[in-house]
Order: C-alpha cells, then structure tokens, then sequence
C-alpha cells in the first residue's frame, strides 16, 4: 500500500533541477508527481516516479544527495470539503500530517494526493478502515 518517494537535496542554483530531470530521462524514469520545498539557499525535491530504485541509484551515481521516503497515495473526493473530510479523519486519531502534494493523473470524480504522516501504517488502517481508498505504489507507479 505504501509508494515509495524519491526526495534530492538540490542547491538553490540554476540548472541543478534540470539536472535531475536529464539524469532520470537518460534512463527512461518517468517522473509522475513532483514537489519542491525550498530556502534562498537549498530546496528538496521530492518526487513519484515509475521506478524508484532505479531513480534512486541512477541519481546515487550522478552524485546526488537522495534518499527514499514512504507516502501514501490517497484518494479523495474531488468536491468541496473533499480534502477536508480525509485531513478529519487523520486529526481524530492523532496522525500528523508533515506535508501533502497533489498527483495529477487521476480521472472521473477523484483527485488523488500524496500523503507524508508520522505513522504510515496506522494512517493506512485507519483510512482503509474509514471507507477512504489508498492506492497501492504498483498501480501509482503503472498511471
């Protein structure tokens, strides 16, 4: 159930993110969702990609600093209040959210987002257990 997140620490300079994105093209990695959090000086990418271990060793070899994360793809009610009613269920059992981005790829009445929390494994039964659908990192992967 868990999608594993590739995450690179890039310095704030130009051509480092096109950096990455050549680095992973050279090796046919798809990137499929991506964030950037970043300061004046330095920012993290993190990233969803078809191949993760791939992405994570090709990105090793070319010198970068990368680790590997695990996030829950989540599917939520594409509505008002949708991402609301999810974040609910999370805040009445005491899991904190450390961040959220959106995954595009989604279709119909659905929007699906990528979840960090403190504690993967108790979000994933207490979602599960709240008819709330997590979509497992095989299928992310495949969209």
């Amino acid at each position: 159930m868990k999608v594993q997140q590739i995450s690179v620490f890039l310095e704030n300079k130009c051509g480092r993110l096109a950096a990455v994105t050549q680095v992973l093209a050279q090796k046919g990695v798809n990137i499929r969702a991506l964030s950037i959090a970043d300061t004046t000086d330095f920012g993290i990418l993190r990233l969803i990609v078809d191949q993760p271990e791939l992405a994570f060793n090709v990105l090793k070899e070319g010198n970068f600093t990368v680790s590997v994360t695990d996030v829950i793809a989540v599917e939520i009610p594409d509505k008002p209040g949708g991402l609301a009613g999810v974040l609910e269920v999370l805040d009445q059992n005491k899991i904190n959210m450390e961040y959220l981005y959106a995954f595009v790829g989604q279709a119909g009445n659905k929007a699906l987002n990528i979840f960090r929390v403190e504690q993967v494994d108790t979000a994933i039964e207490v979602l599960t257990k709240n008819n709330i659908k997590i979509v497992p990192g095989k299928e992310i992967y495949s969209l």
